[in-house]
This record gives structure tokens, C-alpha cells and sequence, in this order.
């Protein structure tokens, strides 16, 4: 792990001190910030993934809507 220094404001501060004092089991800061920018690092790689997804379908949207109705097609059949 690496230390580093950033700026947060009073009012943010204020606020991870009120959810460290109130956590169960004792936490401290740094535990509550590193939680923060892990799922925000999480999230920003999920919405990379979802729009990288959406362009393949994008890209690839009639040939998935002729195999869709092809799938739906057989499936009909008696």
C-alpha cells in the first residue's frame, strides 16, 4: 500500500469521522476513504464494461436480431 496526501473538505470530513465513530467494528478514515475509491474505481470499470458492451451491440445489432428471430422461429415449431 502507498500513503498519499489529498484535500477533503471540512464537511466531507466531518462526515467519514461521524460514519468511522459510529462503525462497528472500529474503523478508521483511510479504511472509509479506501472503501470509497475502490467501489468508485468498481463503478467507473462497470460503466467502461456496460459501454463497451453497448457498442459490440451497437455494432452488431442485425446480425443478433436475424439470430434472435431465427432462435424464436425454431422454438415455434411444433
Amino acid at each position: 500500500m502507498k500513503a498519499i496526501a489529498i484535500t477533503i473538505d471540512e464537511d466531507t470530513l466531518n462526515r467519514i469521522d461521524e460514519i468511522v465513530h459510529k462503525s462497528v467494528p472500529r474503523t478508521n478514515r483511510s479504511r472509509v476513504i479506501r472503501a470509497a475509491v475502490k467501489e468508485f474505481v468498481a463503478t467507473e470499470l462497470q460503466r467502461d464494461r456496460e459501454a463497451s458492451e453497448r457498442e459490440i451491440f451497437k455494432k452488431n445489432r442485425a446480425r443478433l436480431e436475424r439470430q434472435a428471430r431465427a432462435l424464436i422461429s425454431e422454438q415455434a415449431k411444433p
